[in-house]
């Protein structure tokens, strides 16, 4: 029961120009900060080179053809280095991006999202790997301003770094085998500020003693992701069932798993 409460609390937090060539980078325009943070767009085919090294802690994001977790593949990981540089690894079908892999499972590495729920299980459905540990912004700002009008990352970053970000792209084409100076200029400022947002939350989380809290919560944010594969949300909290006691049932097919169920990793759930 104890999972199952801290599943229904995340959900509750978390419903709610560069070259073409591989390996290229450019100045990133247009994304000063009160400390004016200019960085690069690092633009990779396939997979990160095997020389890059990251600090304890990166940004990520995904970029996906929609939202469906099973139907819409997975085209574009970015990481931010903390520095104002952007790591961009374009997905390449029947490519194994092993180094990228490498850096997002480095559990010495700490991995900030924005609406980490997504993201985590994006990048274990299509990558098959466990994203951990996690820190999630979306679910920090709900913690310490639950009443604010927008706990989106355009909201963040206006309300606490006053940077007003575009959103022209979001619903580009991810898909396509080139992606454009405006795509990867979009997706660079998605990752640019997860840092500075994370230092400002932090300070807020230990004002209303919320800190161990928003921790348990990013803990379970793995766990959650494999619910929301398994399950549909709407079969899984609302069919009457008892969610993770003696095994879950389904009713769409009428299947029960297992008490505990593993990950790739040894992590277990159950």
């Amino acid at each position: 029961m104890i999972k199952a409460q801290m599943a229904e609390l995340v959900d509750a937090l978390v419903s709610g120009a560069s070259v073409a060539r591989h390996g290229g980078s450019s100045p990133l325009l247009g994304t000063k900060t009160r400390e004016d943070l200019m960085g690069q767009i690092f633009f990779y085919k396939g997979d990160l080179p095997d020389d890059i090294i990251f600090s304890d802690s990166i940004a990520v994001d995904t970029e996906t053809m929609g939202l469906n977790l099973h139907r819409d593949r997975l085209c574009l990981v970015q990481i931010g280095d903390g520095k104002g540089n952007a790591y961009l690894t374009q997905i390449v079908r029947g490519q194994e991006p092993k180094n990228l892999k490498k850096v997002l499972t480095n559990k010495n590495i700490l991995k900030i999202f924005h609406y980490a729920r997504f993201d985590v299980a994006k990048l274990w459905h299509d990558l098959g790997i466990v994203c951990a540990p996690v820190y999630c912004t979306k679910i920090a700002h709900k913690l310490v301003r639950p009443c604010a009008a927008s706990h989106s990352l355009k909201a963040l970053c206006q309300e606490m770094l006053d940077v007003t970000l575009c959103k022209e792209q979001q619903q580009s084409d991810w898909g396509a085998e080139v992606i454009s100076d405006e795509q990867k200029t979009y997706a660079a400022n998605d990752v640019l500020y997860l840092h500075q947002l994370k230092d400002k939350l932090d300070a807020l989380l230990v004002r209303e003693d919320r800190t161990k809290l928003a921790q348990a919560c990013f803990d379970f944010l793995p766990y959650r992701g494999q619910l929301d594969l398994i399950y549909d949300d709407h079969l899984l909290w609302n069919s009457g069932c008892e969610p993770l006691q003696c095994g879950i049932c389904y009713p769409a097919c009428g299947r029960r798993f297992q008490d505990t169920v593993v990950f790739s990793d040894g992590i277990e759930c159950g």
